[in-house]
């Protein structure tokens, strides 16, 4: 199921509003009531709900260091002098508008984008930036240069975050020679006059989730007002961000924290993330909208940002400022970010000094733990889900210190991997959504993917700048100053299908069949450490999910109830967190062994290999019969009562067919686990399984079962026998457990996943040979 949309130059600019699929999230899409930090999950890959839907004009309308250079400087590829880089810049922005946005459509299940089966070899180019210097293809330089950058001392100019006003000049012709950013333009005025039509956000308490749903969505609004405002002058954008900002001075939520001083804690200093996003929303407020407020008004937001919001972030309080100590993960990139805004807006106007004294607290802050949050392969700490929280703080306050005041002061480099982790986003992404592992987190609200525009700039990675443009909520106004509109190419041309994430804190591989088919076959598998991921993973070293047909077969149940007693109580072998289901190990598509969860101090180790095959220009990719990848992990350090478990997962038949290869030597009973939406048939041997998902077939099949080998199915519940949970598990309505059951032994399982595809006979499909996982090589199944 996908929705069109005009592409530039028919003649139309409406963009997309009808389908409620459009949602910058992740799990299911409902419009009212606001959704807590529940998960009442029912489809592996669908996006969490959201109040608003986010209209797309392209999708409907889903870390050594490199340098920065201005874009007006950039050397293009093969450009030996100005002239022929003028040419090239000129030439790539023709192709831009000839062809328009590259994606025709978005998939409305899954929100991924749908490219069209065809080979450009004007656009579909290596991924680069080209030069130039004409100010309707590419941003001016910026004339704020300080010699000696301090964090204190500000432009002169307002907006100084994010988009000073030499931007907003340049940006109209921009839009102009720009597909991309016409389409977010509109999207984002669509956006704001639906928002501007809804009453303020009413805040409601949570409890341990405090109220981050409604501060997410006071910034999303207030950032969607202000950019209105800036390209219209019309001042009932301007009213109408005050009335969501008054909404936020008189609400009258108990948030059950105490009172420092003589303010009141009304934005919630003990869920500290509330704090910051509120902070956030009222800078950029008080920033972008500046020349408009009355000196009382700006009195005002001046005062809230500094009694509810600066305040609590200097007043020393470790039930309050935790977040500060060990923590490298989106908390502290969130907390310093919203800070970070707070007193950047205000520096100047400020005669407290309080402005001054936080920025000396949260750029040490965020340096020693914010920016060590992605692992040396760019993985972030905590899920792939969490990265959206981390890298938004972290991009908007890097950026904001950079237009404010002339330098990230380290933010960007001080972890010479961190470039790496928008390669992790790409990859951690397959053919319906994310390798979800872990908890999924809150709505997301103003939190997007368009870091990724912020890094590919600012690191010169033209491929994660391609990479978001097509994405559904690439269309936001951060984007519109972030995108680097002198890139040109396609993501996905060179860029090879496999990647593997060796640091021990994870250790996962991302293999599969195409970049740019919907149609593609994805699997995902990790190892990993079971600790050490601010408490948002779940015990399941050998976890898998598998793509194919267009749906998810195998996929996450992702979070539980972040209010259920003791969800976040530790991540040690006792914790409350591991009694409920979805993060125990019985949860999770792995081996179970004896019904019980994982040793947390697992520390598996891997090994893998690849074909190293890579796409081309085209959307359509023709793929070698050799073309293959494995990995295989020792997962024996995460059980108890065992001998040995080791689990492989390779790719068959020029990328048509999975096997994963399970070898078992256990002193107890185990389980083969898989989570599905789908309906499934066996067959009268018990070997085979026949599953059925959105009008598409997956045979799943025993290759040379051991002695009673059987596949069952059972409800994704916990088993009788379980530890009762400190309260109820969330039901999993639709979720089916595809399991093998074996007494105590040695065995080695060979399970082979075959997606019926169109056009393929039985015949077509191989049946791979038993070879044991210590021989696996890249030819050791031809």
């Amino acid at each position: 199921m996908s929705a069109g949309y005009n592409a530039v130059g028919s003649g139309t600019n409406t963009p997309y509003a009808g389908d409620p699929a459009y949602a910058e999230s992740t799990g299911f899409i409902t419009p009212n009531p606001a959704k807590k930090r529940t998960s009442n999950w029912v489809k592996f890959g669908v996006p969490i709900l959201i109040l608003i839907v986010i209209i797309a004009a392209v999708v409907g309308g889903v870390v050594g260091s490199k340098a920065h250079k201005n874009n007006a400087n950039d050397t293009a590829s093969g450009a030996g002098s100005s002239t022929q880089a003028a040419a090239a810049a000129s030439s790539a922005a023709s192709v831009k508008l000839s062809v328009g946005r590259y994606a025709t459509a978005t998939n409305s299940e899954f929100m991924m984008p749908i490219y069209p089966s065809t080979t450009n070899t004007a656009a579909f180019t290596s991924p680069t930036f080209t030069t130039s210097k004409n100010s309707a293809l590419a941003w001016p330089a910026d004339p704020f240069q300080p010699s000696k950058p301090s964090a204190t001392t500000v432009r002169t100019d307002r907006p100084r975050l994010f988009a000073p006003q030499y931007k907003w000049q340049a940006l109209p012709a921009l839009i102009k020679a720009d597909p991309y950013l016409k389409g977010w333009n509109d999207t984002i005025f669509g956006n704001a006059t639906a928002y501007y039509s809804l009453q303020p956000v009413v805040y409601n308490y949570d409890g341990s989730s405090g109220i981050l749903d409604n501060a997410r969505e006071v910034k999303m609004r207030i950032k969607a007002f202000s950019y209105v405002y800036l390209m219209t002058n019309d001042t009932k954008w301007v009213d109408r961000a005050w009335e969501e900002l008054q909404a936020s001075f008189t609400h009258t939520v108990s948030v059950n924290a105490a009172s420092y001083s003589t303010a009141p804690d009304r934005w919630n200093s003990g869920h500290f993330l509330d704090v910051a996003e509120l902070t956030a929303a009222f800078a950029i407020a008080y920033d972008w909208l500046y020349p408009q407020w009355t000196d009382d008004q700006k009195t005002q937001i001046r005062n809230d940002i500094i009694n509810y919001g600066l305040h609590y972030g200097i007043t020393p309080n470790s039930s309050v400022l935790w977040w500060q100590t060990n923590t490298e993960g989106n908390w502290n990139c969130v907390c310093n970010n919203g800070l970070t805004l707070g007193a950047l807006a205000i520096l100047g106007d400020d005669t407290s000094g309080i402005a001054e004294e936080v920025l000396g607290q949260t750029i040490p802050n965020a340096l020693q733990n914010c920016v060590q949050a992605p692992s040396d392969d760019g993985t972030w700490a905590e899920t792939a889900n969490y990265w959206y929280f981390g890298t938004t703080g972290h991009a908007e306050m890097a950026s904001a210190l950079m237009t404010a005041t002339g330098s990230h002061y380290g933010l960007l480099d001080n972890n010479a991997n961190f470039y790496k982790t928008g390669n992790f986003h790409m990859y951690v992404a397959g053919a319906t959504s994310l390798f979800n592992y872990g908890d999924h987190g809150p709505n997301k609200f103003s939190t997007t993917a368009n870091a990724m525009f912020f890094y590919g700039d600012f690191y010169q990675q033209p491929q994660y700048v391609l990479y978001q443009r097509e994405q559904y909520d690439a269309a936001e106004p951060w984007s519109m100053f972030w995108y680097n509109p002198t890139v040109s190419g396609a993501f996905w041309d060179g860029t090879a299908l496999d990647q593997f994430f060796d640091n021990g804190l994870d250790q996962w591989a991302s293999m599969r069949s195409s970049w740019t088919d919907s149609q593609a076959l994805y699997v995902a598998v990790k190892a990993g450490k079971l600790q050490g991921h601010q408490t948002h993973n779940d015990l399941d070293a050998g976890d898998f999910v598998l793509d194919a047909l267009g749906t998810r077969w195998a996929g996450e149940l992702g979070s539980g109830d972040y209010n259920s007693i003791g969800y976040f109580s530790s991540d040690a072998q006792d914790s409350q967190r591991w009694m409920y289901y979805r993060k125990m190990t019985e949860g999770q598509n792995t081996i179970l062994v004896n019904q019980a969860n994982q040793d947390v101090t697992a520390a598996p180790t891997v090994i893998h290999g690849t074909s190293n095959t890579t796409q081309g220009s085209s959307t359509v990719l023709n793929i070698p019969q050799d073309s293959t990848a494995y990995w295989v992990s020792d997962l024996s350090s995460a059980y108890f009562n065992v001998t040995s478990v080791k689990r492989g997962v390779r790719l068959l038949n020029a990328r048509k067919q999975v096997l994963i290869q399970d070898e078992v030597n256990t002193a107890a009973s185990f389980q083969w686990r898989m989570h599905t939406n789908a309906s499934i048939s066996i067959d009268t041997s018990g070997t085979s399984a026949t599953l059925t998902l959105d009008g598409q077939t997956m045979v799943v099949q025993m290759v040379n079962p051991p002695s009673g080998a059987v596949f069952t199915v059972g409800d994704a519940v916990r088993f009788s026998t379980d530890v009762t949970p400190p309260q109820a598990d969330q039901p999993n309505p639709g979720v089916t457990v595809l399991i093998i059951s074996l007494p105590s032994g040695s065995y080695t399982l060979q399970t082979l996943f075959n997606p019926q595809w169109s056009g393929m006979s039985s015949s077509d499909f191989v049946t791979p040979p038993n070879v044991a996982l210590a021989q696996w090589t890249l030819t050791s199944h031809n």
